[in-house]
């Protein structure tokens, strides 16, 4: 299946209008911290036919489907094989002092999901990987298998906010005895067998919340986040604007803490008036998180999760100096 016909991009017209204002002048720069099967960068570019697009993903498969996506634009997309928190180093290689636009599509694509080997996805058996970059790195069957006990349960705790999530790993400690875990199906079953009724009631597929947590350690992602919007933040230039698409809590609340904190002025209480160097440096595009519509949804279940959140750079930083 072409990466065009399995991946439709989520909020993607919302995305476009809110860089839009960015994006106008000839030679302004988009970078697509999040490229997957390119269907956002693809939207931006024919949009655009002013801009140059700079292109991010860790996935050495989407970065081959996308290029083949992108191909007509000829050198007005440039593809980099790059987690997103390397967006500095990126921009410096490049030669790109400045953006005038930002967009994260953040969590797993939708081509990671469709792939049935990559065991994204726990509706179907497939092997235990879970890595975006299958080149590097843990896969979730080693997290499995290999863990100490409180260790699991705090990532099942802190990166899915699984309430079992002792119950859980008490059962696979017991079972991984036994025999490793390999495949995703084995553990779908612990899963269901090792929660309460009452659990399985509620939230969807039982086993959602666990292979989030195992997702986000194997990959790093909320570590990736953290460093990622701050430095993307950095990298806009006055009037450049950012559209960040999270899926998850975790996520939301790391992009909504990074928007907040540069649309608050950091002057002391009590200043008659506010320094220009404790001014505000972003201006929120949202009021809180904006939701897909409930048509999209109906046309696009994936985009159910979605939190869009935006902001525009409107102050350059100032460096105090005595």
């Amino acid at each position: 299946m072409s990466s065009n016909a399995r991946h439709v991009p989520v909020m993607l017209q919302r995305c476009l209008d809110m860089l839009a204002p960015a994006l106008t002048e000839p030679g302004a720069v988009v970078v697509d911290c999040t490229l997957g099967a390119g269907g956002h960068s693809e939207a931006l570019l024919t949009a655009f036919p002013e801009a140059r697009l700079v292109a991010l993903d860790r996935d050495p498969t989407a970065l081959a489907l996308a290029g083949e996506r992108l191909a007509p634009f000829g050198d007005r997309a440039t593809l980099v094989r790059a987690v997103y928190h390397e967006l500095p180093e990126v921009l410096e290689r490049l030669g790109v002092p400045r953006v005038q636009g930002v967009l994260f599509d953040l969590g797993v694509s939708s081509m990671q999901l469709d792939e049935a080997d990559r065991g994204f996805a726990y509706a179907q058996d497939a092997p235990l990987d879970m890595r975006m970059d299958q080149t590097k790195g843990i896969s979730a069957a080693e997290v499995l298998n290999t863990y100490p006990p409180g260790e699991l349960v705090r990532i099942l705790r802190a990166y899915g906010e699984e309430k079992q999530a002792r119950r859980i790993v008490e059962a696979v400690v017991r079972e991984r005895a036994k025999e490793p875990f390999t495949r995703s199906a084995r553990l779908v079953e612990l899963i269901r067998d090792a929660l309460p009724q009452a659990a399985k009631r509620t939230g969807g597929n039982p086993a959602k919340r666990t292979f989030q947590a195992l997702r986000i350690e194997v990959n790093g992602e909320l570590a990736s986040v953290e460093r990622a919007i701050p430095a993307a933040v950095k990298a806009l230039a006055v009037g450049g604007r950012i559209a960040v698409l999270s899926y998850q809590s975790l996520e939301d609340r790391i992009v909504k803490q990074v928007f907040a904190a540069g649309a608050a002025t950091t002057a002391p209480a009590g200043l008659p008036v506010v320094p220009e160097r404790y001014q505000p440096r972003l201006k929120l595009l949202t009021r809180g998180a904006e939701l897909p519509t409930e048509q999209e949804i109906a046309e696009n279940r994936r985009a159910a999760p979605a939190r869009l959140r935006g902001a525009e750079r409107v102050r350059e930083d100032v460096t105090d100096r005595p």
